[in-house]
């Protein structure tokens, strides 16, 4: 009996990840907002201001004191100047006085409502206000967004461009956010080839690592993209452990299964640790994960889908948590848009094109073309579409979930 778990459940393996993740967990480093999208919260942020910070207008229009106007029928009002946005003019406004006023202006002292340009009448040297024009109508109230001292973004959050765009308004010039991970990544086999050189028999270009490359990429992550590991187990050794001394994280792409060319168990277990190896998932099943010197290692299988559905899964598990990130993923489901019958008991990932229904929800449809090799398919689609361990016939219809990419 092996000393480490081995087909074990998504869901574990999941866990497995975030502990090691946890135990290793990146420091953090003070960046300007602008540079911070896309980036992991290292603390929780408050306001240092109110927002808005003063009493403003919300359209354009004229200011006055409420109590100027008639209780029936229309009130016309002396206009004694005007106030833009921008610097407070220290106008002062008295009963049954009005300023110009427009969007974002703060209010003169005296005035507390606004009337929209639209439904005002500009005579001579005055203006109409029509009646039934609320107290305190078209204006913004100092703090009614946020308050001074109140806690706006929490601990763990994601950058997304609103968040930056707060941090912007309320003056934060910078934000404290995990560091990123260093990411290598390594692709195996004797029998790859770079995209542009001819091809012999029985060799295959290498998609893999432009597929993990830019899956990487669009987590916002820099990966390192290191030469194709041959079958040598000496000089795998040798380039793995140089990567393990130097990055947070290390990803491979082929050479996990218990063939004669397989040399990345052995490897992982004689020079540092198995968390795991196997999962009950199809594509994917013999992943291996653990940690070498400063690195954790996540090593893929090398069938191309393999490669994508583990690395959306486990992979992305693997870097949040190294980042401290606490806010879920969306989760995503939709009615399958054909009948499946799937009849083996480990968790599947098939590839289906996610679209509107047209009533207001979500349609997946499977692609029939589901073995592990056929990257054609995931091309085709755009997300996975996950159906849990056990054997079971789907109907069109059902509800599944659903991962996009």
């Amino acid at each position: 009996m092996s000393a480490y778990p081995t087909r074990i459940a998504v869901d574990e393996a999941i866990a497995l990840i975030r502990d090691a993740a946890r135990s290793r967990r990146l420091g953090s480093e003070s960046l300007a907002f602008n540079r911070a999208s896309g980036r992991v919260l290292a603390d929780a942020v408050r306001a240092p201001i109110d927002l808005p910070s003063f009493d403003n207008s919300r359209m354009d229009g004229v200011a006055f004191a409420h109590a100027s106007l008639a209780s029936e029928g229309p009130t016309r009002l002396r206009l004694v100047g005007q106030q833009y946005a921008g610097v407070a003019q220290g106008l002062r406004v008295g009963p049954g006085e009005c300023v110009r006023i427009t969007t974002g202006a703060p209010l003169p002292e005296g005035t507390d409502t606004v009337a929209i340009r639209e439904d005002i009448i500009e005579t001579d040297g005055g203006i109409e206000v029509p009646a039934g024009v609320r107290p305190g109508a078209d204006v913004r109230r100092i703090g009614e967004d946020v308050t001074a001292g109140t806690q706006v973004m929490r601990k763990g959050q994601v950058l997304t461009p609103a968040r930056i765009g707060l941090a912007a308004a309320l003056g934060l010039a910078t934000l404290p956010v995990a560091r990123r991970p260093t990411v290598a990544v390594f692709t195996t086999g004797d029998e790859l080839v770079e995209p542009g050189l001819p091809l012999r028999p029985g060799q295959i270009y290498n998609s893999n690592r432009d597929l993990l490359m830019g899956l990487l990429r669009a987590e916002g992550l820099e990966p390192t993209a290191w030469p194709t590991l041959r079958d040598d187990p000496e000089r795998m050794q040798v380039m793995l452990a140089d990567a393990a001394s130097a990055f947070d994280v290390v990803i491979t792409s082929g050479g996990v299964s218990a063939g004669q060319k397989d040399h990345l168990p052995g490897l992982l277990g004689a020079h540092g640790r198995i968390a795991f190896w196997k999962v009950r998932m199809k594509p994917g099943m013999p992943v291996l994960f653990g940690e070498w010197d400063r690195a954790l290692f996540l090593c893929l299988p090398g069938n191309p889908v393999s490669t994508l559905a583990t690395l959306l899964t486990l992979g992305r598990a693997l870097l949040d948590g190294l980042q401290g990130r606490d806010e879920s993923r969306p989760a995503w489901q939709a009615h399958l848009g054909a009948a499946w019958r799937k009849g083996h008991a480990r968790l599947e990932f098939l590839r289906g094109e996610l679209m509107p229904d047209g009533r207001g929800g979500l349609r997946v449809l499977p692609n029939a073309a589901d073995a592990s090799h056929q990257l054609r398919a995931a091309a085709d689609s755009n997300a996975l579409i996950v159906l849990p361990e056990g054997v079971h016939d789907y109907a069109e219809g059902d509800v599944v979930d659903v991962i996009p990419y």
